[in-house]
């Protein structure tokens, strides 16, 4: 494996925070989100499996949607009005959504009912993405290197520092910092960093993507970072498992790139096309369809070493999908959106 061995020297410069308890934003009360009739026709950013029989979509306004079949959508009662970015279900009844404001809201009935673990509006960082390896232990990730980590569920959220990921030039100059001036070091950690995309769990792995061709694997959940050797100066979005140490991880400008094997180097693989790529879906009949900008649908049906394009009609913004009851169901700029697939 072709990585740079850099253990991520991290401190925890927040204190435990609890459901609305950080000072900062003691005062700071949120509203519940606004029951619409359009909210499945609204801006969503992610859609996730709960078990077999139920879809939860998350999106601006803090709407949260459910479904038993992908093409009826109820909406649920929601804490908090913050565009909601992703959200994760272990099981068929533990599930969490993150979003802006550093928000984390937290269900236990499988997408039904929705409460607060943390919410840190004048923190004004958005949380990117959440993954939960059991039912206490969990991390979210976001803009700016934000990574919180918690030990009981989320009852209680810890703020990380990864320092594996400044750049050479950075790391003397935080260390001095440190040492120097507390206030100004914890200021400059807050915006240091590159923004924190995606947590994609295989095996004992878990895989972290972000800007600036971020892409590191950790095996111990995140607490040290082993960064891979930079290949792509870019952003990644999206990272899928399609095999046994066959990877694929995609960007902008339509970039994808495949490493089939530990010990192998990231190949690109031509997609024709230069709009931005959001996510990957794995389908059950072996095809891997990766979700555009634009409506850009590519599909491969030979584990992803080639891509043919289908764009979507209307043009709309592919953000993310699932593969459910031979469906792929997509969240997009207007809503929920089952995609028409051509014959295999």
């Amino acid at each position: 494996m072709r990585i740079i061995t850099c253990v991520a020297v991290f401190c925890i410069f927040l204190s435990s925070i609890t459901a609305l308890s950080a000072k900062q934003n003691s005062a700071v009360m949120p509203s519940p989100a606004t029951k619409s009739p359009l909210a499945a026709k609204s801006l969503l950013l992610d859609i996730s499996p709960v078990g077999t029989d139920r879809l939860v979509a998350v999106g601006e306004h803090g709407n949260i949607l459910v479904s038993s079949d992908g093409e009826n959508w109820q909406q649920v009662n929601v804490p908090v009005q913050a565009t909601l970015t992703a959200v994760y279900f272990l099981n068929d009844k533990l599930g969490w959504a993150v979003g802006h404001d550093a928000t984390i809201l937290y269900s236990s009935d499988g997408g039904l009912n929705w409460q607060i673990q943390q919410y840190l509006p004048l923190l004004e960082k958005p949380l990117f993405d959440v993954f939960f390896k059991n039912a206490k232990e969990g991390v979210a990730i976001g803009a700016y290197g934000q990574f919180f980590r918690t030990k009981d569920g989320g009852l209680t959220w810890q703020s990380e520092f990864h320092q594996a990921f400044l750049l050479s030039d950075d790391v003397e100059y935080i260390n001095e910092l440190k040492q120097e001036d507390e206030a100004a070091y914890l200021d400059e950690i807050a915006f240091i960093l590159p923004h924190f995309n995606t947590l994609v769990a295989e095996g004992d792995n878990l895989f972290l993507i972000g800007e600036m061709g971020l892409l590191a694997q950790s095996d111990d959940f995140g607490r040290t970072w082993q960064p891979f050797e930079q290949f792509y100066q870019g952003s990644f979005f999206t990272l899928a498992s399609i095999n046994k140490n066959h990877l694929l991880v995609a960007g902008l400008r339509g970039h994808v790139f495949s490493r089939n094997g530990e010990d192998a180097n990231w190949q690109e693989v031509a997609t024709n096309t230069t709009v931005l790529l959001n996510d990957i879906v794995l389908s059950d009949d072996e095809r891997i369809f990766i979700l555009g900008n634009n409506g850009m649908l590519l599909i491969s049906t030979d584990d992803g070493v080639s891509f043919t394009k289908h764009p979507q009609k209307d043009g709309k913004t592919l953000i993310a999908g699932v593969w459910f009851k031979n469906k792929l169901v997509t969240v997009s700029d207007v809503g929920i959106k089952v995609v028409a697939l051509p014959s295999n």
